[in-house]
């Protein structure tokens, strides 16, 4: 009853007191992957939330040689995606690499070169690599100088630019951002804006319409990369920034009239605006990617290793020893993860990194390493290259000890939508999508594996068919299975962990259970934070997490629970430290793995037991 509330003649009195409050929803998680990719910015986090998101971004199909492919990295993301609205993709690239400019110059059509003379701003790919050149030339021209209008190095991944309008009188122009392959007859126009100025002091400044902002990862004194944000204006286009070389300051006075014919920096004379013309990009670099398992360098021509010939020395055209760049971009891409705070994952998936092989075992490592210094997220690893042995798959789980990772074999057959063929790929392509799934129709803490949510529909077939004594062998050592079954098609048949000591964590349910819970309360508590530490802020806590754990019980996920946040545990000493202490005890629910069923055969007149 409010100590406010006063009671002077009879009556009955209602007090409404409501102890199932939870905070503000918390949004999709999603898994992260990391893995080379066709375009996209180089090691900067990005998130997609669709598969076309995913193509628009960071590309599809690509040619080694003469020969197509898709990299791993996207095979992953088309299944991931089917069941998941969330994807933070960290793209590798290896060395010094770096996006392709375009310079847009000033007055009218250009003589070739002059573009550079008199720019008055330039564009930057937000896209890295060397793809993203739409010419050949060390000067992007104008499309006025090339034959039929048609870029010497454009492709659907790729981009040109055009000024295709200008108005004179008031100062601005109208950006053109193209897809690389197409014509002036036949212009494919990605991204349209209209009405933009040079001048600083004007609301539709083509910095803040269009963006200047890029992440640079940089390394602290502990050799711990962070990302550092650079430039003024978030970017609202998809393709490019901008970077103004030459502004314009107060193009029109108070009666809208030019201020100064001049082309001076700084002075808005007429010629300052860039002309009517179209161009190219130049400059991009895709960095040092390393060599064959011949010892040859990978570059234009030369086949890398993809699919089923992944191998230590080489894994889809880079090579992950300790001392090479394409280890280190991997690991830093990992490090950054690391930031709890920054990236919210709950899985991290790096296919074509094989844990058994030697150059890979310590990219893989950091990887387990990653996910238990954070506490709240799961990585599935693949032991072994395609054609190993049971004994190889058994031989490299048992040097493994983790509860935040998991092996699955043998690898699996699926179908290349894009190229119209068929891959051998490894688990850890399709398995983060059977967790999608999972999530989906079920909860984290349901076992991702089984006739129910296990099956893997896009498989064409296993690389072997396992036995029951294969998977025995298999699951002994802590390796899920991949089986296949007569009629119901190829299945996650195991969920163990790579811990080795027998406990409720050496289950996938149970390990992705606790860090759901934890994901929810830690999140939850952030509120709590700096608040008084008193019996109010204890009864909070209450409120918030014994109604989220009854409804986990209540969706199978917990047997029995406890939460205790009171003075027995928040005793003075505590309390003068500044801390707010609780705790959590749970019963998991168990799955059932082993169903053992007993036939008794009675003879004729005996008397069934009761």
């Amino acid at each position: 009853m409010p100590s406010s509330e006063k009671i002077v003649s009879p009556g009955v009195f209602t007090n409404e007191i409501d102890q199932t409050f939870l905070p503000a929803a918390i949004g999709e998680i999603g898994g992260a992957l990391i893995g080379p990719t066709v375009k996209g910015p180089a090691l900067v986090p990005t998130v997609v939330n669709s598969y076309s998101e995913f193509q628009q971004r960071f590309g599809d199909t690509f040619k080694s040689g003469s020969t197509p492919y898709q990299y791993l990295t996207s095979h992953t993301a088309r299944e991931y995606l089917k069941h998941s609205g969330r994807l933070t993709v960290v793209r590798i690239l290896a060395g010094t690499f770096g996006g392709a400019t375009a310079y847009v110059p000033t007055g009218s059509v250009q003589t070739p070169g002059s573009g550079v003379e008199s720019p008055s701003f330039k564009l930057h790919t937000l896209s890295d690599g060397a793809l993203q050149n739409t010419t050949t030339s060390s000067v992007g021209l104008p499309n006025a100088f090339l034959t039929n209008a048609v870029l010497q190095s454009g492709s659907k991944h790729n981009l040109r630019w055009e000024v295709s309008q200008k108005n004179q009188n008031k100062g601005t122009f109208t950006l053109l951002i193209r897809r690389g392959d197409d014509s002036d007859k036949r212009k494919q126009i990605l991204e349209s804006w209209t009405n933009i100025s040079l001048d600083q002091n004007q609301n539709n400044y083509i910095a803040k319409i269009i963006g200047d902002q890029k992440f640079n990862m940089r390394t602290d004194s502990d050799g711990n990369p962070y990302m550092q944000l650079s430039g003024s204006f978030a970017n609202k286009s998809k393709y490019v920034r901008v970077e103004v070389l030459k502004p314009l300051i107060d193009y029109l006075d108070e009666n809208g009239n030019i201020r100064i014919n001049s082309d001076g920096q700084g002075n808005p004379g007429t010629g300052s605006l860039p002309g009517l013309s179209s161009g190219s990009f130049v400059g991009g670099s895709d960095g040092y990617i390393g060599f064959d398992a011949l010892g040859n360098q990978i570059g234009p021509g030369i086949a890398a290793n993809f699919y089923e010939n992944i191998a230590s020395a080489n894994s889809q055209g880079y090579v992950l020893n300790a001392s090479n760049s394409g280890s280190t971009s991997y690991l830093n891409a990992l490090n950054l993860l690391k930031n709890q705070d920054e990236y919210d994952i709950n899985l991290i998936m790096i296919p074509g990194v094989i844990s058994g092989e030697s150059n890979h075992s310590a990219i893989a490592q950091r990887a387990i390493d990653v996910c238990e210094d954070r506490g709240d997220c799961f990585v599935v690893l693949d032991p072994v290259v395609y054609g190993s042995t049971i004994s190889a798959a058994t031989s490299e789980a048992e040097n493994r000890d983790s509860s935040y990772a998991a092996h699955y074999w043998p690898w699996i057959q699926i179908p290349d939508p894009e190229l119209g063929k068929v891959h051998w790929v490894p688990p850890s392509v399709v398995i983060p999508s059977i967790y999608a799934f999972n999530d989906k129709v079920a909860h984290p803490w349901f076992a991702p594996a089984g006739l129910n949510r296990g099956g893997i529909d896009v498989a064409i077939q296993a690389e072997r068919k396992l036995t029951h004594s294969d998977r025995d062998t298999l699951y002994d050592s802590a390796v899920n299975p991949i089986a296949t079954f007569p009629g119901q098609g190829v299945t996650v048949w195991g969920q163990k962990t790579l811990q080795k000591k027998a406990s409720a964590l050496d289950r996938v349910n149970v390990r992705r259970l606790l860090i759901k819970l934890k994901k929810f309360i830690a999140s939850s508590s952030r509120f709590l934070v700096f608040e008084q530490n008193n019996s109010a802020t204890r009864a909070r806590f209450l409120n918030i997490v014994n109604p989220y754990l009854e409804q986990v019980q209540s969706n199978s996920g917990l047997t029995s629970f406890r939460v205790v946040m009171d003075e027995s545990n928040n005793t003075p000493d505590l309390v003068d430290r500044n801390i707010l202490y609780g705790q959590i005890f749970i019963q998991p629910t168990r799955t059932a793995e082993f169903i053992v069923l007993d036939f008794t055969v009675q003879p004729t007149g005996a008397t069934f037991p009761e």
